[in-house]
């Protein structure tokens, strides 16, 4: 028996980490020929928006794919941006080298964390055709570009480089090339058309990042370009420190033992965020540690007491320490403008609403949910809306059923919001397509191959509060568009109809036309507004038209209210009307006497703004006769918003990122009457925004 352990023992050797991806390729999402061709595609498209949003340049991507062998199922795949590059010292190691990275320990938004990606598309181009990656790569502080073949020694994760030089990178027009990366690679996969394509995975990621310009070549040598429609750049992220709520008992372990920190209270203040001094005073006081005790020789039972008071299990009299809240400057959410952008860019619609919810904490990892919603012309009505899933601007191309963001989507009613729906229960049909961005520092997925987010109650939460306000929004759309649509019939009905018997009538009578306007408006019997939103080409800037009719046979007195993008950074100018603020992106006007039979006419433009970004105004009124196409101003939200408005004004350090939205709050106390789509500004408030289109 002794001699057989000996020979199981040796026997057992260690796996070098490549060696297992090799053997278990379907973990990186090559587990298919078409799968494998659009992973691929994903992480070299992936990596260089993260390297060019990094070095804060526009992107310029251009992706092709040919044929090679088409019985064999062969194609070359070359991804080429106009990035930073990299060093000739550190491709190997970035293409060659599986668990290298600059992201894994840095707790911020980003596309890529492990440093598995690319290199596990090298490892499958290896795997497949036998063939080396080509890497061409050009800093702008070198004259020429390195070159290297990259293949990968998966027993020692590590890379062989064969045809290592330089040259000069020569663009189309002759031009040399200042910045930027190139790979090329063969491999066995297939390329495909329909939903779940290079042509998809492309559209898709065009809509999340509207600051890219984007031209795929595809093997029919047709070329697909999506423009950029915003040369502004996302918000620079910034890591953060773990938060106490996110960890766990190894880590604080580990972090323990590399600690130089002297006493426990500045390890905890300098470690953390979220834990001020007096806090790291009260955990330490609450798991029973001194707090002149030193990190190093902290015990097993000690850690473990500490993370219990991390996680509110050790009580201070009575209560769970109170920590404040990470911070959100490591996100960088699309925002609504610019999704609306990107969804309109792609989508031909008549209307599309946006929105960015709060930045609030889920285990100690900040996180923002956005959605969107496009509706009308140019999809099918009787079938399912396409939904359109994102993680961190990332694309999900699968598992779609059993993703998160999905099961939120099916989690609403989508009936009473104008959508047909069997059972109110699964994914709704109508001329639709549903928009989902999850922004977090650490999302979690169900798989190594990202393709559905896990399950996660305050997540789904979360979106689904999102999909709710966002739903109001559509059913607001469509109701004013029917009421509007009557009105217009009855409209030129009576103008038609009226004016003919009058004109019939006097000739008969041999008497003068008279004059009818009196009659009409009784007959009409409301008050309409009007408004458009239009791009001044010569300007550059958005005019806005507000009209009121009283079509009533008495005086009408009110006060108009019209959403802006304040938020955005528009200002208002040649508002002749004058007017007051009255909460963040809110703007009134106040109206004396409007006579029957008179029209009222605000003006205005907004400065600030690209084309696009404002192509539709909410309007809102207070008075006692209803307005057909305006809304009824909903004090109480209007109160929500000046109250978060002082709140983020005073900036105390203690807010709660997860208080509950005022739409929240105002549906609860009314029912369902909340009136306009809420979307957070740069400081977490909430301003009123309108999001319809109308061409």
């Amino acid at each position: 028996m002794a001699g057989t352990a000996e020979r199981m023992a040796k026997n057992q050797k260690q796996v070098a980490i490549s060696e297992f991806f090799e053997k278990n390729k379907h973990f990186l999402g090559f587990d298919s020929l078409t799968r494998s061709l659009i992973t691929a595609v994903k992480e070299a498209v992936d990596n260089s928006l993260d390297a060019c949003e990094e070095a804060r340049i526009l992107p310029e991507i251009r992706v092709q794919i040919d044929k090679i062998d088409d019985k064999k199922n062969i194609i070359q795949l070359k991804s080429e941006d106009n990035g930073p590059g990299i060093p000739k010292r550190s491709i190997e190691k970035v293409f060659g080298q599986l668990l290298f990275g600059s992201r894994f320990h840095a707790i911020r938004q980003s596309r890529g964390q492990q440093g598995i990606g690319i290199t596990g598309v090298v490892m499958y181009s290896q795997l497949t055709t036998g063939q080396k990656t080509h890497v061409r790569s050009k800093i702008a502080t070198e004259t020429s570009a390195a070159i290297v073949d990259i293949g990968l020694d998966t027993r020692k994760n590590k890379a062989t480089k064969t045809n290592e030089g330089r040259e000069l990178w020569e663009r189309p027009d002759g031009t040399l090339k200042e910045h930027g990366l190139e790979i090329t690679c063969r491999m066995k996969a297939k390329y495909q058309r329909g939903r779940q394509s290079v042509y998809q995975y492309l559209r898709m990621t065009s809509i999340v990042n509207p600051h890219a310009d984007i031209t795929f070549v595809d093997p029919d040598g047709d070329v697909h370009h999506w423009p950029r429609v915003t040369e502004r750049l996302p918000r620079k992220v910034e890591s953060i420190k773990p938060h106490p709520h996110g960890i766990h008992l190894g880590t604080l372990q580990r972090m323990c033992t590399e600690s130089t920190d002297s006493r426990m209270t500045s390890f905890l203040y300098k470690n953390f965020s979220g834990v001020s001094s007096r806090a790291a005073k009260q955990l330490l006081e609450a798991a029973g540690v001194l707090e002149k005790a030193k990190p190093k020789l902290m015990k097993p039972d000690q850690i473990r007491a500490l993370i219990e008071a991390f996680q509110g299990e050790r009580l201070l009299n009575g209560k769970a320490v109170k920590l404040l809240n990470p911070p959100t400057n490591c996100l960088s959410p699309i925002e609504e403008l610019l999704i609306k952008k990107g969804l309109s860019k792609t989508i031909d619609s008549r209307f599309v609403t946006t929105m960015t919810r709060s930045p609030t904490v889920s285990q100690g990892n900040p996180y923002q949910v956005e959605v969107g919603l496009i509706f009308g012309d140019g999809m099918a009505a009787d079938k399912p809306v396409e939904i359109l899933r994102f993680a961190n601007r990332v694309p999900l191309m699968y598992q779609q059923g059993g993703c998160l963001l999905t099961k939120a989507i099916e989690s609403v009613d989508w009936r009473q919001y104008g959508m047909d729906q069997a059972g109110g229960r699964g994914v709704p049909k109508g001329p639709a397509a549903i928009l989902v961005h999850l922004a977090s520092t650490n999302v979690q997925f169900t798989s190594e191959a990202k393709e559905a987010l896990a399950e996660n109650g305050e997540v789904m939460d979360e979106v689904r509060k999102a999909m709710l306000e966002m739903g109001r929004g559509l059913r607001k759309h469509l109701e004013k568009k029917k009421k509007m649509v009557k009105v217009q019939e009855k409209f030129e009905l009576v103008n038609d109809i009226i004016p003919a018997i009058a004109e019939k009538s006097a000739s008969i009578l041999k008497r003068p036309i008279p004059d009818l306007a009196g009659s009409i408006t009784k007959i009409m019997g409301a008050v309409i507004a009007e408004s458009t939103t239009a791009w001044n080409k010569e300007s550059k800037m958005t005019d806005v038209s507000i009209k009121l009719f009283n079509y009533t046979s008495r005086a009408r007195a009110y006060t108009l209210l019209a959403s802006w993008p304040e938020s955005a950074g528009a200002s208002m100018e040649h508002n002749t009307t004058g007017g007051r603020k009255e909460a963040v992106g809110v703007w009134a006007w106040k109206l004396e006497t409007l006579e029957p039979g008179e029209t009222y006419t605000i003006t205005y433009s907004l400065n600030g703004l690209e084309k696009g970004d404002w192509t539709e105004t909410d309007v809102f009124y207070r008075g006692s006769q209803d307005v057909i196409g305006a809304t009824k101003m909903d004090e109480k939200l209007l109160e929500e918003i000046r109250r978060q408005e002082a709140r983020a004004q005073g900036d105390d350090g203690e807010e709660d990122a997860q208080e509950q939205n005022p739409l929240e709050k105002a549906e609860e106390s009314k029912g369902a009457s909340a009136v306009v789509d809420a979307q957070p500004t740069p400081s977490g408030q909430q301003t009123l925004m309108g999001f319809g289109r109308d061409e």
